[in-house]
């Protein structure tokens, strides 16, 4: 269908991109390889956000063109909508698309959890560009507010994508806050329901999923939808590698819990959790 965003966040990521400071990028024409994929949505959402990172100067030097940029998203999203609802998602679209500034400033603390986070760590240009735990949230921050705007099978497609992407799962439902960081990431797994906090940072292999479902009553076979059935993480938690915390179940603020975990209770604030007897490991020499 054909789209026109007529809203003021060109405006806002126009002056935003001026704002920019270090450690993030400020010069223009940093000329980097191109990096084509299947669906325009990660593209021109990359250009959009972080156009210095995404050879996307032509945003930085009119403004016109951050609204042409906005436009031809938002037509897409406009036509992964309209099958689902029948209708005119032009409103809703609009929606999304205002949020983008803020959702901007939200992502850029994201590379900043994810540049202290991680010694590694080059620069905040290299974690824009080459961090699959970036790649994930940046679409999943927005696949939230079309969730949240009661388009939740479009959302789900944007993450399923991410995930080929990036091998990383993160339900669009799922609430996450500041300074959000996976650490590699291959194999994590964020189910709808579940809420994190502000300072979190996850590895590979994490799971936050449900550990029973409940039934519909008086559909055979048929699994219930809508209820609490994901954990809650607190504020400044960090959760190692191939843990599974599973279940409606709280994890307080700063809590540590250790790789290969399993986690079914609530978990208080101020602790460590950690696997105590690891299984002992035996060689046998080959003849």
């Amino acid at each position: 269908m054909d789209y026109r965003y007529t809203g003021d966040a060109c405006k806002r990521l126009f002056e935003a991109y001026e704002a920019d400071a270090e450690p993030f990028p400020t010069a223009s024409s940093m000329n980097f390889p191109r990096w084509d994929h299947r669906r325009a949505e990660l593209g021109l959402l990359r250009r959009l956000l972080f156009p210095r990172c995404w050879n996307a100067d032509e945003l930085l030097e009119e403004r016109s063109r951050v609204r042409e940029t906005l436009s031809e998203l938002g037509s897409i999203y406009c036509r992964g909508i309209r099958p689902y609802t029948g209708s005119d998602p032009s409103a809703t679209v609009d929606g999304v698309l205002d949020r983008l500034p803020d959702l901007r400033e939200t992502l850029k603390r994201d590379v900043e959890a994810a540049y202290k986070g991680d010694p590694a760590a080059k620069s905040y240009v290299e974690v824009i560009r080459s961090y699959p735990g970036f790649q994930a949230i940046m679409m999943q921050r927005v696949a939230h507010v079309l969730y949240e705007a009661d388009t939740p099978e479009y959302a789900r497609e944007l993450t399923e994508y991410a995930k080929t992407v990036t091998g990383i799962d993160i339900h669009p439902g799922a609430e996450i806050g500041d300074h959000f960081f996976i650490d590699h990431g291959t194999g994590v797994v964020i189910g709808e329901t579940a809420t994190i906090g502000d300072w979190v940072r996850l590895y590979q292999d994490v799971t936050l999923g449900a550990l029973h479902f409940e039934a519909e009553e008086d559909e055979e076979k048929t699994l219930k939808k809508g209820y609490k059935r994901h954990p809650d993480i607190g504020n400044t938690v960090v959760i190692g590698a191939g843990t599974k915390v599973l279940g409606p179940i709280t994890v307080g603020d700063h809590v540590s819990i250790g790789a290969n975990s399993w986690v079914t209770e609530d978990i208080p604030p101020k602790t460590s959790v950690y696997v105590s007897e690891h299984p002992t490991q035996e060689r046998k020499r080959s003849e």
